[in-house]
């Protein structure tokens, strides 16, 4: 043993205890409860990456745009690469329930932080009720399929069960559900990669009926990859209740668009190449297509099961960003309780799962309205965020004195091709008569001027608590290592032990 080994074992024998105890404002979640393979499982379940492939595969099948179209979809992922990268530039420093828009109010302040809360709540809402829709139109197939018929009604009834079961899952434990949700999710990624790889090249056409895209194929592709990519960053959702936060979730954020670009191009080449006209006749045209039953009913399971993954993820990462909102006190407090057994935000996920649900069946009675126009929507509030985080990073790297040219590089590249995109769907929405499209826009974006000055005027002393993140607490520090005290400024420093230390950073001299 070592002079310094007994050296810190003897203060740590005669350390007393501290004085004041500290915790973490997020401590209510569990702290240190979840592994990689939990955060991978949570943000590749939210993308649903089998479901992205089919739809790649039908278009890169149906309009055939050759290898330009790979070469989109590949350029695509680096982008939305260099989004994960200026992302990871806080996860690497900071693990917060709000995820972007906690990171956001780092970099940019709360009137920015409430416009990116108000985004991810549009795009993870969106994303939720067009995966719930669809997740009930597959299983009323499935039930088709084994000989049981239903009527119209049964789509919103079928919605409200899987809304039911997506929340009991969620409320029951966020390691239970990140792991039925990634078992759901390989489940279905084996099948469509195995059918796709299995059957015989067909170079006939791909599923009947395919709409035009609303602009020119190659940048519909590049939107629609961007689109089947979203939820890539839910694991920054989960910070601190992983454990080693900030290298797990930089890990996770890094790695699943990765992961799903290299899934993407591959359908998409499987579907130059012939492969991807089976799956997609099978899926959007069943048995008629040609595709034998079995085929068909595998093809629908899978789907089945990413779409319901999906919904479980959307479920998980919106009621995390309502929980963080209800420990700032920008939404009502009860968005903050937490069930006592399970340690979930149990009124979040209720509410969250409550909209899905009430979204996803008004959807599903109007499904034969205009859906392009609604992924335009969903689009646009999670480039949004992307944007804004994007240019946080820039401006928080600069504060403390971390910037490179790399990093200012990235951040200004995805800012001004986000703004840029912004600017393309509200234009193309204006031209194409899609008139929600600009006006889901200008909410978006007035969103967080609007809800600063409600605050500002209502609760001023709320908005110096916007970007809540995981803090340091006493039992967090070795015994005899110092003293966690909180100064002048509302910050906790570590400090000897002695009085005369503690004295001096709480009076703010240090």
């Amino acid at each position: 043993m070592t002079t310094a080994l007994r050296a810190a074992i003897a203060r740590a024998h005669d350390a007393e205890g501290p004085r004041e105890q500290f915790y973490s404002p997020l401590r209510a979640l569990g702290r240190r409860r979840l592994s990689l393979l939990d955060l991978i499982g949570q943000s590749l379940s939210t993308i649903a990456p089998a479901t992205g492939m089919v739809f790649i595969a039908m278009w890169m099948s149906t309009h055939d745009p050759g290898i330009g179209g790979v070469l989109v979809i590949a350029l695509t992922t680096a982008v939305v690469g260099l989004v994960a990268w200026c992302i990871s530039q806080f996860t690497r420093r900071l693990a917060a329930a709000g995820s972007l828009y906690s990171f956001v109010s780092q970099g940019l302040g709360a009137r920015a932080a409430l416009v990116t809360g108000a985004a991810l709540l549009v795009g993870y809402l969106g994303i939720s009720i067009s995966v719930s829709s669809q997740a009930a139109h597959s299983l009323l197939d499935i039930a088709g399929l084994l000989g049981l018929q239903f009527g119209p009604a049964a789509w919103p009834l079928v919605i409200l069960v899987l809304a039911v079961t997506v929340g009991a899952i969620t409320v029951r434990g966020v390691r239970f559900a990140t792991r039925a949700i990634l078992a759901a999710e390989i489940s279905s990624l084996a099948l469509i990669v195995t059918i796709m790889v299995a059957t015989p090249a067909d170079t006939g056409a791909g599923a009947a009926g395919t709409p035009a895209t609303p602009v020119g194929l190659l940048p519909f592709l590049a939107m629609l990859t961007v689109l089947s990519m979203a939820g890539f960053e839910s694991g920054a959702f989960f910070g601190p209740e992983t454990t080693r936060p900030l290298t797990t979730v930089t890990r996770t954020v890094l790695v699943s668009p990765a992961v799903v670009g290299a899934l993407f191009v591959f359908a998409a080449v499987a579907a130059l190449l012939g492969h991807g006209t089976v799956i997609v006749g099978a899926y959007f045209d069943g048995t008629a297509s040609g595709a034998s039953w079995g085929v068909v009913l595998a093809v629908k399971v899978g789907m089945a099961c990413s779409w319901f993954a999906s919904t479980m993820g959307c479920a998980q990462a919106g009621s995390r960003l309502l929980f963080s909102m209800g420990v700032e006190r920008v939404v009502p407090v009860a968005m903050s309780r937490v069930h006592r057994r399970f340690r979930t935000p149990h009124t979040a996920v209720a509410l969250f799962t409550a909209v899905s649900a009430a979204g996803a069946a008004v959807y599903a009675l109007c499904a034969d309205g205009d859906s392009a126009t609604f992924g335009a929507v969903v689009e646009l509030g999670l480039v949004t965020a992307y944007s804004l985080v994007a240019l946080a990073s820039l401006l928080f790297l600069r504060r403390i004195g971390e910037d490179t040219v790399a990093t200012r590089a990235a951040a200004i590249f995805v800012t001004a091709l986000g703004t840029g995109l912004l600017a393309f769907l509200a234009v193309d929405g204006i031209l194409h008569g899609a008139w929600l499209v600009p006006a889901a826009l200008a909410v978006v974006g007035s969103s967080g001027a609007v809800w600063h000055a409600a605050l500002r005027r209502a609760h001023p002393d709320r908005l110096t608590a916007v970007g809540v993140f995981d803090s340091v607490e006493t039992d967090d520090l070795l015994p005899g290592a110092g003293t966690l005290v909180e100064g002048a400024d509302g910050r906790r420093h570590i400090v000897a032990t002695t009085g005369h230390d503690v004295r001096q950073a709480r009076d703010g001299d240090r």
